[in-house]
């Protein structure tokens, strides 16, 4: 067994962290085994037993969780600078990319051969949808009692069209009380990123104590605290100043800190908040847009959350405030927002709690409350599937025609999930090359 690694440099760990935020295809399942073969396994900067901690805590807070376990490892290596540097660089790259791709799609969507490529990528993201329900319900459905938080969740949202938020702040507080009622329902397990394997001695090693930066103390959390609501504040108070309450770009920081507090259970959870409020009350983009957005964050690098900075590019090409001869730069200006307010609470989050994580270890009373809000996730990921299906086999709504090659892609796009296992970069270049050569070579 290998000695212990040597501390790493500030530059090293900042150049890791850039080269993960360029490769972190595969969604958070992706992105999280990316990190663990890297910094448990290869470079040993942290153990098994300290990363799975990091994750279960990650687990628990609304936000994407692989972005802010990069940006808590970042943290408690290199203290509130390497925490913002991972976290930022987890993003920037997506965010970059995504503003270049949605100025292709809204300025060369209609082209017939990127029509087609849209065409083909749809019905992969809809099998990819399903194939999250599934993915996240076998996790997470261990009993009848999360089997029917799930199903009640489905009905609430798909016959009775309840707003995502009161569903998770009922699922929490069916938790809260379940956990203390009947504990046994709630014991899931970690399940997270493989078991206990050994490895040799890590750089931050199941004993090693906690740094300076890492512990809990009044004057810190207070400082933490107000810098981060003071940044909400003032970034909110210079868009009401330019824009009005009213304006779009003030409208989006307000819709998308929600947003982002609502993000239990990962982006696919809070799709359907995102498409209430960007579709139908705000009218940022349509049903198509959002569904041909969805399959850009699937081919970025990056949390699959940030398809709000797709969004939030439409939003502001279509309602530009910097003028009708800025179009592109009110898209980038929009997208940049929406991200800025999008992740501003995963960090506080990070920085806030970790101290406290660094000294405490799960208790069924924190965890319960998670246990039911990711079960009625997978009844909402169901209805957001059902959602997509019918845009995708119904273009122009069930008074219309059946798209039936559409449902014969959606079928061989879930065998290839369920059954062969394929990844979502693949599987996204295979439907939309498919999609070529329907449109162009076949009807």
């Amino acid at each position: 067994m290998s000695d212990r690694p040597a501390p790493v440099p500030f530059i090293e760990a900042f150049w890791f962290w850039l080269k993960l935020g360029c490769i972190s295809f595969g969604g958070p399942a992706g992105q999280m085994a990316i990190m663990h073969t890297e910094l448990v396994e290869r470079r040993r900067w942290i153990s098994e037993k300290r990363f799975l901690h990091a994750l279960n805590y990650c687990m628990v807070l609304p936000g994407p969780e692989a972005q802010q376990l990069a940006t808590y490892i970042g943290w408690l290596m290199h203290g509130t600078r390497g925490g913002l540097v991972a976290g930022a660089l987890f993003v920037l790259p997506s965010l970059l990319l995504l503003v270049l791709l949605s100025w292709v799609y809204i300025a060369f969507g209609s082209m017939p051969v990127v029509a087609a490529v849209f065409y083909g990528i749809k019905p992969a993201v809809t099998a990819l949808v399903l194939h999250a329900a599934h993915r996240i319900g076998s996790r997470a459905l261990k009993n009848r009692w999360l089997w029917g938080i799930a199903a009640a969740a489905f009905v609430a949202i798909f016959a009775l069209d309840a707003p995502f938020p009161a569903i998770v702040l009922a699922a929490a507080l069916l938790g809260h009380w379940g956990g203390r009622r009947w504990p046994q329902v709630f014991v899931t397990g970690a399940g997270h990123a493989g078991g206990a394997q050994a490895h040799a001695p890590a750089l931050i090693d199941d004993d090693t104590p906690a740094p300076p930066h890492a512990r809990f103390t009044r004057q810190r959390l207070v400082r933490v605290l107000a810098v981060g609501i003071g940044l909400w504040l003032f970034a909110m108070a210079v868009l009401v100043a330019l824009y009005g309450v009213q304006g779009t770009l003030t409208q989006m920081g307000w819709f998308f800190t929600k947003a982002a507090l609502m993000t239990f259970g990962g982006a696919y959870a809070v799709l359907p908040y995102v498409f209430q409020g960007a579709v139908d009350d705000f009218g940022w983009l349509n049903a198509k847009q959002m569904i041909d957005g969805l399959a850009l964050g699937e081919t970025t690098p990056g949390p699959l959350i940030m398809v709000v900075a797709f969004v939030g590019f439409l939003g502001g090409w279509l309602q530009p405030m910097l003028g009708a001869d800025a179009l592109f730069w009110s898209g980038a200006l929009a997208a940049s927002v929406v991200t800025f307010f999008t992740f501003l609470p995963s960090f506080v989050f990070i920085l806030v709690g970790g101290p406290f994580i660094e000294t405490t270890h799960g208790q069924l009373k924190f965890t319960a409350p998670l246990t039911a809000i990711t079960a009625a996730v997978v009844g909402v990921i169901l209805n957001l599937a059902l959602f997509f299906s019918y845009h995708v086999w119904w273009p122009q709504g069930f008074t219309g025609p059946f798209d039936a090659p559409s449902a014969v892609l959606t079928a061989l796009a879930a065998l290839a999930l369920f059954r062969f296992k394929v990844g979502v970069v693949p599987l996204i270049a295979v439907c939309g090359l498919l999609g070529v050569v329907w449109r162009l070579f076949v009807v």
